[in-house]
């Protein structure tokens, strides 16, 4: 019952602030700044304006990135299904671009970028794109290939079977990429942030580790859980909404309860 799970979710959020307050207390309040404290600094940043500001650019650079790396990473692979020479020549590549630590790759793009938004962009688009690209490809190759023969009997081209087929086929997996990429945008740009940048949600993190202040970490920190899962809950709801002509499932049904 929904309720119940409402109830369920609560009562877990109950323990974890209870636990956190109980850590503060144990470990000391300047190690571990309780929840109301955290609380009173999170009002205060959002006051001054502070906290607003900073996660507007951390959500526009995560949103640049995020348009440059799922575009490409939705389209590659339908096309790449009609080369597959070309995708058993590239697969190795991809791969291993794919399992890359893109942290690496962090120094390099402000390097070549600098510390404004497009070294931001530059990484976010590095690791949204091959999320989506692997996810998509999957959904290619599950593409039932009766359906391709039948379509293929009735005198369907190739852009017909891409249009009417294949991509609606492919498209849950497509969203299932962009669900899964969602919180992958925004830590990007915020790991980003804490190696160099003077904006955003890791900078206000890295401030505050500078200045020794613990209630501005966690409020930080707090304010970066929130904004992911505000983000990945707008991901599943956007996913539930287009894609609502699938016939439900009892796991889809089931899922949608998390979502």
């Amino acid at each position: 019952m929904p309720s119940q799970r409402l109830i369920d979710r609560l009562a877990v959020g109950a323990c974890l602030l209870a636990a956190w307050q109980a850590a503060s207390y144990w470990f000391g309040s300047y190690w571990v700044t309780p929840p109301w404290a955290t609380l009173a600094q999170l009002a205060f940043m959002v006051r001054e304006g502070d906290l607003l500001r900073h996660a507007g650019y951390t959500l526009a650079a995560a949103a640049g990135g995020f348009v440059l790396g799922a575009v490409p990473g939705a389209l590659l692979p339908l096309w790449m299904r009609r080369h597959p020479d070309l995708l058993r020549v590239l697969d190795p590549y991809l791969a291993a671009g794919y399992g890359l630590p893109k942290l690496a790759l962090a120094p390099l793009f402000i390097l070549w970028f600098g510390i404004g938004p497009a070294s931001k962009v530059a990484l976010v688009t590095s690791v949204v794109f091959f999320i989506v690209f692997f996810s998509t490809m999957g959904g290619v190759k599950d593409v039932d290939r009766r359906w391709l023969r039948m379509a293929r009997v009735l005198g369907a081209s190739n852009a017909q079977l891409s249009r009417h087929v294949v991509w609606p086929a492919v498209l849950p997996h497509v969203f299932a990429g962009i669900r899964i990429a969602t919180p992958y945008a925004i830590g990007g740009v915020i790991i980003s942030e804490l190696v160099s940048s003077n904006r955003g949600l890791g900078y206000l993190v890295q401030l505050g580790a500078m200045s020794f202040s613990t209630p501005e970490i966690f409020a930080a920190v707090i304010a970066i859980t929130a904004v992911i899962g505000l983000a990945s809950w707008l991901a599943g709801r956007l996913e539930r909404r287009l894609l609502r002509w699938q016939p439900a499932t009892d796991a889809a049904v089931a899922d949608s309860g998390y979502r």
